[in-house]
């Protein structure tokens, strides 16, 4: 990567990989990748310098969702960038103003788990957003609360997995918590095999992929996958470079790893890896 950050966002449109914000360095940054070319690109900064956002695509625009304002605190605003134009646009705020949360799109809605909110308080809300509609609604509550979770999506279901206790990286947690929008039910999962919070989640082959993460000693290079149909958890061969707070994007046959904390709290790197199962 151009830049080395940390607690990015990360989400893939047409091709192309972006990966958006960072904690102190690159706060704001919005720099796009091509895998086919192998290259990189800036693209046009955030409206605010914000880190720990969620990021999402949905209908040919990305969305930036939450997030922290350095000396503010967490935030409710909601960015829509189009590629196309290279221009960003607000739009409706979150009803629940967090960061270090996590955001997935499921027929073409999004969805915002959990984060860290007002008083460093963990919130276990789930809100959809839908962008034809710029509105959210309010959806059943995560069993968990949890910041710094990890979000993916197989066959319409969505999974929050691991985490932290109101910001606390020595409170990681286990959790697998699946949500079906259509029932707007929550099940409990076979927990993930290894505690972490900062991770990256990916899916590709009906499984959710978790790369890395943090604990209170060290960054974790583990990559472990949750297969829907089979209900279990398996260990893949660890990223040649621990890091938490970076981005995943699936991209093919491949999941994309990118930037993240090479060690504990306020680290950076530019590191971009590809891993294919």
């Amino acid at each position: 990567m151009p830049t080395a950050r940390t607690e990015v966002a990360a989400a893939g449109l047409d091709g192309k990989i972006y990966v958006i914000g960072g904690y102190q360095k690159g706060a704001g940054l919005v720099e796009e990748y091509d895998p086919e070319k192998n290259s990189w690109s800036r693209r046009a900064h955030l409206p605010k310098a914000l880190h720990h956002v969620g990021a999402a695509a949905v209908h040919g625009k990305i969305y930036v969702i939450g997030g922290f304002i350095s000396g503010v605190g967490p935030v409710d605003t909601v960015y829509e960038y189009d590629p196309g134009a290279d221009r960003w646009i607000l739009k409706a705020p979150m009803p629940t103003p967090r960061g270090a949360l996590a955001v997935c799109v499921v027929a073409g809605k999004i969805f915002a788990f959990g984060g860290l909110g007002s008083g460093n308080k963990d919130t276990n809300a789930n809100e959809e957003y839908d962008p034809a509609q710029d509105r959210w609604m309010k959806r059943a509550p995560m069993p968990t609360p949890r910041d710094h979770l990890a979000l993916g999506v197989v066959n319409g279901k969505l999974y929050a997995i691991g985490g932290r206790v109101n910001g606390h990286h020595d409170r990681n947690l286990t959790d697998n918590e699946a949500y079906d929008p259509a029932s707007n039910h929550w099940s409990t999962l076979p927990p993930l095999p290894t505690a972490r919070s900062g991770s990256a989640a990916a899916a590709l082959d009906g499984k959710i992929f978790i790369f890395g993460g943090e604990n209170a000693r060290a960054t974790l290079n583990n990559v472990e996958s949750y297969d829907q149909g089979k209900n279990h958890w398996q260990r893949w061969l660890p990223m040649p470079t621990a890091r938490h707070g970076l981005g995943a994007v699936t991209f093919g046959h491949s999941i994309y790893t990118l930037a993240g904390g090479p060690k504990p709290d306020a680290t950076f790197s530019s590191t971009n890896e590809v891993f294919t199962p």
